[in-house]
């Protein structure tokens, strides 16, 4: 039971290109695993599902889209098995000419009396339709008769079940090639593919599930060897909490954080950001705003040094009190600051501390010069980026809304920090070039200030993680997943409009609570 439970955990994480996915099927059948027989495990192990999340009492008419390879092999074996189980079903097969196997199972289905049609429309009035037209692998643009097919169903609204990956989405970068389908659920076979971390891809795979036909970890670890692209699971961002406290400890065992946030104008960035602070638990929390938020800061979190600053003209923090930096354990910098702070975030890039960099103090970080300025820090750095400043920071690198796991891979060796990219699948890479990807999210968290939760969360994290020598990158991976999880846990309550930055700050402690229990 552990092992079994153990070899779940690391299946969770790993994530495949195209070309590793090949790769280790390939030992598979060279070990002796024959492909048919895989091709039977797997369609039933996708017929199964399907039959619990669509009985046949509900479903009346099952359309299967089969394509000319191994992917439409398996929705030919998915079809055979819902026929028997009492499913009415129709095959969709564009393409006459199909690999052997695939032939073969087509033949069956015909035997069976499985009406087969070219023409997609004759699929219209199905309940349920199976997309087995193209696995991963897929490199060229869909064009044509197919694709003309494929916007058609797209336009019908059906429940679309697309078996491994939908078709017309590269495996990879999870670009749309001329068209794709779009599915209400996608089964990822075997190990999680790319794609499914890949922003531009989401809006197509719907809700994404894996089917784990037992490959066999020898065969992973030949390929992948070190992986450097992971999903962050729950197990893997519990670990790397601050919990549990030993028996006997203090304040600043559990370290000590200078949030540097606020201005006239973002007044509300500074409270949230101390809100998302509050909730990492970490032992010491003091607060640098302008003199004129002091009040406000006192009165809503009364356990928290609050540090008054001089002012600019605009409300800004003109500069720091005197303060010994290297006395804290981290800083967070940048929530609501304006751009004319620059001086202080200067003077915080010059020390000695490790540091969680947000908002302006990015901005302002892009027009010092990002490479060569974090070229100079000796200190850990982390940045947290929106696609926008990821830009701002990172000109020359491609577009962030692409291939985002590759661009702050790149991003991370050049500047030295660690990265993360924040997205509907946040991102976040280390300078040795391995990411982590938070697998699910919520559109609730589009509000403003809920950016400066994450930085208030993730700053007190590192603060007391730098106490306990934990891997900054870990903690980092364990923030996101954790806001994250508290924006899925409010919109299921609140809904997706009912989640606010403020709301957010109270379901960040719901969600250690579920995972420690």
């Amino acid at each position: 039971m552990v092992q079994a439970k153990k070899r779940q955990e690391q299946i969770e994480q790993i994530v495949v290109t195209a070309q590793q996915m090949r790769e280790i099927e390939g030992r598979i059948f060279a070990a002796g695993m024959p492909v048919a027989a895989l091709m039977e495990k797997v369609a039933k192990l996708i017929a199964s599902r399907i039959q619990e999340l669509c009985p046949s009492t509900n479903t009346r008419r099952v359309g299967v889209l089969v394509g000319p390879g191994h992917n439409g092999g398996d929705a030919l074996v998915v079809a055979r098995e819902l026929h028997f189980q009492g499913y009415e079903v129709v095959v969709y097969r564009p393409i006459s000419k199909l690999k052997e196997l695939t032939s073969q199972h087509a033949q069956y289905a015909d035997s069976l009396g499985i009406l087969c049609y070219e023409q997609i429309e004759q699929l219209q009035d199905c309940d349920l339709i199976i997309d087995g037209l193209f696995g991963f692998g897929l490199g060229r643009t869909l064009e044509g008769p197919i694709a003309s097919a494929i916007n058609q169903l797209n336009g019908w609204s059906k429940l679309v079940i697309s078996i491994d990956l939908p078709s017309g989405l590269h495996t990879d970068t999870g670009e749309v090639l001329g068209t794709a389908v779009r599915a209400t659920r996608t089964f990822c076979l075997g190990l999680w593919k790319l794609a499914f971390l890949q922003d531009q891809a989401l809006e197509y795979v719907g809700t994404a599930e894996l089917i784990d036909f037992d490959v066999p970890l020898a065969d992973i670890w030949a390929v992948l060897r070190t992986p450097k692209l992971k999903r962050v699971t729950k197990t893997a961002a519990i670990a790397y909490l601050p919990i549990p406290r030993a028996p006997v400890t203090h304040k600043y065992k559990q370290g000590h954080l200078l949030l540097i946030c606020g201005s006239h104008k973002y007044g509300g960035g500074a409270i949230l950001s101390g809100l998302g602070a509050r909730a990492s638990g970490v032992g010491m929390l003091s607060i640098a705003v302008p003199e004129y938020l002091k009040p406000l800061l006192l009165a809503e979190l009364p356990e928290a040094l609050i540090i008054g600053c001089p002012e600019t003209e605009t409300g800004a923090i003109a500069s720091l009190p005197d303060i010994e930096l290297a006395s804290f354990s981290a800083i967070a910098c940048g929530p609501g600051v304006t751009k004319d702070a620059t001086s202080v975030v200067e003077k915080v890039l010059a020390s000695d501390c490790p540091l969680v960099l947000d908002a302006d103090g990015l901005n302002i970080l892009a027009e010092l010069g990002t490479i060569p300025t974090l070229s100079k820090r000796q200190a850990t750095t982390v940045l947290t980026p929106h696609a926008g400043e990821f830009k701002r920071l990172f000109p020359d690198l491609g577009d962030p809304t692409k291939d985002r796991v590759q661009v702050v891979r790149e991003a991370s060796k050049l500047s030295g920090a660690t990265i993360l990219l924040k997205g509907a699948r946040t991102a976040i890479a280390n300078p040795s070039g391995s990411v982590w990807v938070v697998p699910e999210s919520t559109p609730a968290l589009a509000r403003g200030g809920s950016g400066d939760v994450l930085t208030g969360l993730m700053g007190g994290l590192v603060a007391a993680a730098s106490s306990k020598a934990l891997p900054l990158e870990e903690v980092v991976q364990s923030a996101a997943w954790w806001h994250a999880q508290a924006g899925i846990l409010a919109s299921q309550e609140r809904t997706e409009l009912g989640v606010d930055a403020y709301t957010l700050t109270q379901y960040l402690m719901a969600v250690v609570r579920e995972g420690v229990e």
